[in-house]
């Protein structure tokens, strides 16, 4: 199985990216943005890319388009900040 060009349109821009599964390229665009988040030291700057997150996302495909609702949770209370940002992810019906 051959990778395909999909577009993630998160409301604010559209981009390419190649996957194999609709799904599969959503969790993986997720996990970078949550990825930035994780990484940044200052609290005010984690705050506005938390609010920032995409909560609705489509995956454009070549005929079939899947959107996604995101719900992002913020969970422990730990010093490390990573273990915080967790998604989950609803599929909505075309």
């Amino acid at each position: 199985m051959t990778k395909r060009e999909f577009i993630i349109d998160n409301g604010r821009e559209k981009i390419q990216e190649f996957g194999h599964l609709h799904k599969n390229v959503a969790v993986k665009y997720l996990m970078k943005r949550r990825r930035s988040v994780l990484m940044t030291k200052n609290l005010e700057k984690v705050e506005s890319l938390f609010a920032d997150l995409p909560r609705k996302i489509s995956i454009i495909g070549k005929q079939i388009t899947h959107i996604y609702e995101v719900n992002w949770e913020r969970q422990g209370v730990t010093e490390f900040e990573g273990s915080r940002f967790v998604f989950t992810l609803k599929p909505l019906d075309n």
